[in-house]
């Protein structure tokens, strides 16, 4: 059984940064790719960033250059570094592994 736990959020002001964390259990974590998603209030789900087993990232262009994603296969866990935070990236994230298994969610909140 797949378990996929993210922890992280929270709530920061604009220009800020969060860490996000997902790690996982149930299968093997290096040979799958892993991503993070994200869904606002009436908004789709939407992908924030990729990366693959051999370590290739793919991020959505709203957040090129500002958030980072990384894995560390000896933790079965990945990562998404997120600076200089926008009141549009307000968002509940999910972290994703091998396009078929889903955590719970973790809420980011930018706000002043």
């Amino acid at each position: 059984q797949v378990q996929l736990a993210e922890s992280g959020g929270g709530l920061v002001q604009p220009g800020g940064s969060l860490r996000l964390s997902c790690a996982a259990s149930g299968r093997i974590f290096s040979i799958h790719s892993m991503g993070w998603y994200r869904q606002a209030p009436g908004k789709q789900r939407e992908l924030v960033a990729l990366i693959t087993s051999g370590g290739s990232t793919n991020y959505a262009d709203s957040v090129k250059g500002r958030f980072t994603i990384s894995r560390d296969n000896a933790k079965n866990t990945v990562y998404l570094e997120m600076n200089n935070l926008r009141p549009e990236d307000t968002a509940v994230y999910y972290c994703n592994m091998g396009f078929q298994f889903w955590g719970q969610g973790t809420q980011v909140t930018v706000s002043s």
